[in-house]
């Protein structure tokens, strides 16, 4: 599927970083925050607080997925290394998929229709590691944030929109 294919998050699928498919559609009714993650990144330390929405929220229907790319060159190695050094360093339990390309003609077709949603301070362009998109349980785009935005500054949303405020 190509990104103009797309009308809704639910309607991708990404490779686990296990390996296994997974379809975005198993989203469906959560609210999910989607980062392009990178383990050797000046923001790698949000990977801590990433981990900590996640379990602060999860029971209440809110998810992390984390896509790693080394489009940046900031996660070097396989898959595994990340998997390892993301679990290892941060204690990451959240869905983490396989390496993707978050820009140009080999961009990850979710990535590609995630920058044609909100745009950021490049246009639709993913500027760097750790841009976050939140998305609704219909699988819409609620908002883009910066990769410099700490996981943090975004509790106050997430609440809002599982209806906790």
């Amino acid at each position: 599927m190509n990104a103009s294919d797309g009308t809704s998050f639910h309607d991708f699928r990404a490779t686990r970083i296990d390996g296994a498919p997974q379809e975005m559609s198993e989203y469906s009714g959560r609210l999910v925050l989607v980062v392009n993650t990178a383990t050797e990144c000046a923001f790698t330390p949000q990977l801590t607080g990433l981990q900590e929405l996640h379990d602060r929220y999860r029971d209440q229907g809110f998810t992390v997925l984390g896509f790693p790319s080394d489009q940046f060159h900031q996660d070097p190695g396989t898959d595994e290394d990340t998997r390892r050094t993301c679990a290892t360093l941060h204690d990451v339990s959240f869905p983490l998929f396989s390496k993707v390309d978050v820009n140009g003609p080999g961009a990850h077709p979710l990535w590609a229709w995630l920058a044609t949603r909100k745009a950021g301070v490049m246009g639709g362009r993913i500027a760097w590691n750790f841009t976050k998109f939140l998305i609704d349980g219909e699988g819409q785009v609620l908002r883009r944030y910066a990769p410099p935005v700490p996981p943090v500054r975004i509790a106050r949303r997430i609440e809002t929109e599982l209806g906790m405020r």
